[in-house]
């Protein structure tokens, strides 16, 4: 069995535990997901099966979409409501033309500092392992994109005030430290109250398949079916066709003239990846532009079976 497979992470479950209970419904083992969700969120958790488990760095480079709810007046150790409470303030004013714009102000390239807990490794230790330890330590920031950030929802009357927004945003943004920071922008304490993934990898919610879904379709033999191709988690790469004869050397993985190329999409970029297509549109590989040369090399071929 190739290909991938959208599910939808109830809460409660880690990202391991998912791919535990599909190998088991699948009885096999190469199995890899593209991106880990906290266990208490839930929501889009590709996995990819088979040969299909070639594609998970892609899928994991690709920028995903969230909806999560804030509460302001309260922050915790952890950023979420699971863990215990540092700050609190009660009866806080916000204004919605205020949170609008101090929204606006997150969108482009932001500076975030990593939690400590999370998964980001220090010195060989992963932060959250040195903060069960109650060890607080000096993280560098990082860059992160956020796209797109759009206020869906206000509950300002309440003493502890929440808005729900949705967010898009690059590779490893943390949604909790964007929840405190714009807490900080308004000069109030705030942290993530729920948090739900809606799109990972360009697949989305309305693709996903519930874990009861997977095990009664694996029983009737309709899985595979609803099985993703792999080129489809590639679609944000630039897309080119070749003849059948250029094709058989493709797939041997021997270096093909640039100059083969038809119909093009997207730009030319000497070190973009492109998806290789045979003309009746069979998926070839991953071919990428060599340095100084006029010749595309293979980066993954997948031969058919």
């Amino acid at each position: 069995m190739d290909g991938i497979l959208a599910v939808w992470k109830p809460a409660g479950w880690t990202s391991h535990d998912v791919v535990a209970k599909v190998r088991r419904i699948l009885r096999t083992k190469r199995i890899g997901h593209a991106g880990t969700l906290d266990p208490q969120v839930t929501g889009v958790l590709p996995l990819c099966i088979g040969r299909a488990t070639r594609v998970v760095e892609y899928v994991q480079e690709r920028p995903k979409a969230y909806e999560a709810v804030l509460q302001f007046g309260i922050a915790t150790d952890t950023e979420d409501l699971s863990g215990t409470v540092i700050s609190e303030a009660k009866d806080v004013q916000l204004s919605e033309a205020d949170i609008r714009r101090v929204l606006v102000s997150f969108i482009g390239e932001i500076d975030q500092i990593p939690p400590m807990y999370s998964a980001v490794q220090v010195g060989g230790k992963r932060l959250y392992e040195l903060a069960r330890e109650g060890q607080v330590i000096e993280r560098q920031s990082r860059k992160v994109k956020i796209y797109e950030l759009d206020l869906l929802e206000l509950s300002l009357a309440k003493q502890q005030p929440t808005i729900r927004f949705a967010v898009q945003c690059s590779k490893g943004t943390y949604i909790r430290t964007l929840c405190v920071d714009i807490g900080h922008a308004l000069n109030v304490p705030a942290v993530m109250a729920e948090l739900k993934r809606t799109m990972s990898g360009g697949f989305t919610e309305e693709q996903c398949l519930t874990l009861e879904e997977i095990e009664q379709l694996q029983a009737s033999g309709d899985l595979e079916a609803r099985l993703l191709p792999a080129d489809s988690a590639l679609e944000h790469l630039a897309r080119g066709t070749v003849s059948r004869e250029t094709a058989q050397h493709a797939f041997q993985g021997k270096r093909i003239p640039s100059q083969s190329l038809k119909d093009l999409t997207v730009s030319e970029k000497k070190d973009e990846l492109i998806r290789l297509y045979r003309e009746d549109g069979l998926f070839i590989g991953l071919f990428e532009r060599e340095a100084d040369s006029e010749l595309l090399k293979a980066v993954k071929v997948f031969t058919p079976v």
